[in-house]
């Protein structure tokens, strides 16, 4: 704890903000990681569920009931209210073919599901491209802001270079510190709403061939 004390109060301002921005970074990182691995975890489970159980249903109405159930995050069930939803007589949107609508609608649909998974995402590519510059920043300047010291001091030593040198190269290892964990997620979670987007495409399209059927049953 000394320690770290003494390093926070050896940076300058600028160092310090460097400091306080990769602490910020690196708890968004992980709040990110933590909420995104257990939605996207739920959502996998749900999907694998709730899919064939609204299938396996005696009509629609229970299949319904079932994705309601079972779909928690409720990536699923916008699919099937869309394909079912008629749009307001009078309008654009009622003018074209059947088939085209509900295209549209599942489209929509498919898209705002897909929006909740990958949210989040962006932020942890950020994260993890940015951080180690950020570090990297945060050396050259205290490495700058000590070299300084040393000239005001008027005397070289080799100790009073490998100090603050090595203090202020603490800062890169920080950034890639940061960087590291939310590379690994954003890829890991890649590859999850990927597997989530197949199965959802798939749902999205089954039920487009049964609209018809579907507006029958209801």
């Amino acid at each position: 704890m000394h320690g770290l004390t003494d390093f926070w109060a050896g940076r300058d301002a600028l160092g310090r903000a460097v400091l306080l921005l990769l602490l910020a970074m690196s708890v968004a990182a992980w709040v990110l990681i933590v909420w995104k691995g257990w939605l996207l975890r739920r959502a996998r489970f749900d999907i694998a569920r709730a899919v064939p159980a609204f299938w396996d249903a005696a009509g629609l109405d229970a299949g319904r009931a079932r994705l309601a159930a079972l779909d928690r995050e409720r990536t699923l069930l916008p699919l099937l209210d869309a394909a079912l939803a008629r749009p307001p007589a009078g309008t654009l949107e009622s003018a074209g073919r059947a088939a085209a609508q509900c295209t549209r609608r599942l489209r929509d649909a498919l898209h705002r599901s897909l929006v909740h998974l990958q949210f989040g995402q962006v932020l942890l590519a950020s994260i993890g491209s940015t951080a180690p510059f950020v570090g990297l920043f945060g050396t050259v300047w205290g490495i700058y802001h000590a070299l300084a010291g040393i000239a005001s001091a008027g005397s070289v030593g080799i100790d009073q270079v490998a100090g603050p040198v090595g203090e202020a190269l603490i800062m890169t290892a920080a950034g890639i510190a940061v960087a590291v964990p939310a590379v690994l997620a954003y890829n890991v979670f890649g590859h999850w709403v990927a597997a989530c987007e197949a199965e959802l495409e798939g749902f999205a399209h089954d039920l487009l061939d049964l609209a018809p059927d579907l507006e029958r049953a209801r």
